[in-house]
């Protein structure tokens, strides 16, 4: 008998709101996705006389993007300020500064 497809996310729940099934449940598709969507996909089918399954893995890459912006300081002669550049992606951005164009 046609077997019944059914999809788990490994350790976790699928995306809510955001996954959707085609092509009778053999197509899972997930829209917006982030990089909380990483993870072990597992594809489950089933009937009377047995099962199968197969694991996809799926990697989710992220372009850098601020966690925290840097903002402009304006500091009189003998004041502290503190710079913060927080960033993230995948793979991890390396962050480096530079005063006037030179590293520092």
């Amino acid at each position: 008998p046609t077997p019944v497809i059914r999809w788990i996310k490994e350790g976790g729940e699928l995306p809510a709101n955001r996954t959707f099934f085609e092509n009778f449940k053999k197509t899972l598709k997930i829209i917006d996705v982030s990089e909380a969507d990483s993870g072990n996909y597992k594809c489950i089918a089933r009937n009377i006389l047995g099962s199968a399954h197969h694991i996809i893995s799926v990697t989710v890459k992220a372009a850098p993007y601020w966690i925290t912006a840097p903002r402009n300081l304006v500091l009189s002669p003998g004041e502290d300020g503190t710079l913060i550049c927080r960033a993230n992606g995948n793979p991890k951005p390396n962050i480096s500064w530079l005063a006037n164009g030179v590293p520092i």
